[in-house]
């Protein structure tokens, strides 16, 4: 069971954003909560590359191209094509209206860790969040006990934890239909009139599912895909890839982090 009040167990392990997890716990953050802050997303602005949950790739397939990566062949929404720059994320710490924002990211500060010492999940909250604050406009704890604002994200968090472990097994299932193939993406750089510059650059090497090979499954195993609603999201992956060209233009007129504009 979540758990919000426990103890101190270890936490271990590394997450995308979390500098400093704790277990939430009226004990040590009795006073605190979270405020409004000038930049919500800038923790967002070093993430080229974020996780999505199977039950996502509808939503985010409009927006960003999503890959798979890693043994586990995780899936993630792709918001940027350099190490530590987000693409989508505004001067102002906003990400750009009308692009959607993975629930990976919506549950900041908070997330789940495994207590080692059972099989429990505790709710966590990143001390080090810009918007976790001794002076909040709404804190985790009222009269000892979570408060609305708290539970919510209890509630929210089990949902991402189930919705994880789903894309989890949505990727065994491809993965054992062979449907998985290393793709390349490519950039052909061009002068302001459309002229060929320079050799092809790679811009990444990533797993995609085959159109081909989906296309050549068995009948049973095609329905089999049906029946247990990963072909939805087989195709909502591909057309994704469509927003490639949307990411490296975007790349093409954003200089890296660090370097000013010309």
């Amino acid at each position: 069971m979540p758990n919000a009040t426990g103890g101190q167990p270890p936490i271990t392990g590394q997450v995308l954003f979390y500098k400093d997890p704790q277990p939430l716990s009226a004990e040590n953050h009795g006073g605190l909560g979270v405020r409004q802050i000038a930049e919500p997303f800038a923790f967002l602005r070093a993430a080229h590359a974020v996780p999505v949950t199977v039950t996502e790739f509808g939503v985010a397939a409009a927006s960003y191209p999503i890959i798979f990566v890693g043994d586990e062949r995780t899936p993630v929404a792709v918001m940027g094509v350099r190490q530590g720059q987000n693409l989508f994320v505004d001067q102002n710490g906003y990400v750009f209206e009308d692009y959607y924002i993975p629930a990976f990211v919506r549950r900041y500060p908070f997330v789940f860790a495994a207590d080692e010492s059972s099989d429990r999940l505790l709710l966590c909250v990143d001390r080090a969040a810009p918007m976790v604050s001794n002076q909040p406009d709404v804190p985790f704890f009222e009269n000892g006990q979570p408060s609305k604002f708290t539970t919510d994200a209890i509630e929210f968090c089990k949902e991402f934890e189930r919705q994880r472990r789903a894309t989890t097994d949505f990727a065994k299932i491809v993965a054992s239909m062979d449907l998985f193939e290393q793709k390349t993406v490519t950039f052909q750089p061009r002068d302001p009139q459309g002229r060929e510059v320079g050799p092809v650059q790679k811009v990444a090497d990533y797993w995609a599912i085959s159109e081909e090979r989906l296309n050549a499954l068995p009948a049973e195993k095609y329905v089999e895909l049906r029946n247990n609603g990963a072909l939805g999201a087989c195709y909502a992956h591909l057309v994704s890839l469509l927003n490639w060209s949307k990411v490296v233009n975007r790349a093409v007129r954003t200089p890296p982090p660090g370097q000013a504009v010309s």
